[in-house]
């Protein structure tokens, strides 16, 4: 079996539509979309995008698909900051119910045979938390404590935009890296897997993502911003570090 993982599409639809035209070239029996899917410009129309795949996707619980079904039912945390609440909110409001069940109950984690790397985790943070962040530079003790009841040699994450491969406590992690908003370069990053892992990115054209987004999502929040600093340009892998770091 050959896999393809998508992590991170955050509501980019033309990202994504980019990304699944090189999966169907890559031969992918399966993709796993790897949690933090529809908060984003296009929300709903992503969420489409994905149920049309049908069984051949499995799906992770990311954090923001978890607060947006919160967000959707009224039950959103007070406390999420600004930065995160107000787009949450604005994406549960351009969602219908059946939106709102694709992402209900969606597992923290899953395991699957992968050709070439027998079984293998798939997580958005860590296997215990969806908001746990673990980096590329991070001690090993913090894998090791964040993946202890792990079995699995070879594990997939996402959560924090950046694609990468480590070797930690005797374990593989791999990062695809973000669909729809990466750090460290422009383009959409994914991963495939089997026989072995290959970290992909594929292009697309910011501007006329741009000009979607301002159509399709004129209300959502900062949109100017999120054009220019998300699609156009994309924060460097070494803010992003010192930025999850701190």
């Amino acid at each position: 079996m050959r896999l393809a993982v998508l992590a991170d599409i955050h509501g980019n639809l033309p990202a994504l539509d980019a990304v699944l035209r090189d999966v169907g070239a890559a031969g992918a029996d399966v993709i796993v979309l790897n949690g933090d899917l529809a908060t984003g410009p296009m929300p709903a129309e992503t969420l489409d995008r994905l149920a049309g795949l049908g069984d051949k996707a499995i799906w992770v619980r990311g954090n923001a698909d978890r607060e947006l079904v919160a967000a959707y039912d009224g039950a959103l945390d007070p406390g999420l900051p600004d930065v995160a609440r107000v787009p949450t909110e604005y994406c549960a409001s351009r969602l219908d119910r059946r939106h709102r069940d694709l992402l209900d109950g969606l597992p923290l984690s899953v395991s699957l045979d992968v050709t070439g790397l027998g079984a293998v985790r798939f997580c958005h943070a860590t296997t215990r938390s969806d908001t746990e962040i673990v980096l590329v530079d991070s001690q090993l003790d913090r894998y090791r404590d964040a993946f202890a009841g792990t079995a699995e040699q070879t594990v997939v994450l996402g959560h924090t935009h950046m694609p990468f491969q480590r070797l930690a406590d005797c374990r593989r992690f791999v990062n695809p890296g973000s669909v729809g908003m990466p750090y460290g370069g422009t383009g959409a990053y994914w991963a495939l897997l089997g026989p072995d892992v290959v970290l992909r990115r594929t292009e697309y054209d910011g501007e006329a993502a741009g000009e979607m987004f301002l159509a399709a999502a004129p209300g959502y929040p900062d949109l100017a911003e999120f054009i220019a600093e998300n699609v156009l340009t994309v924060p460097s892998d070494a803010l992003a570090l010192v930025a999850f770091s701190g």
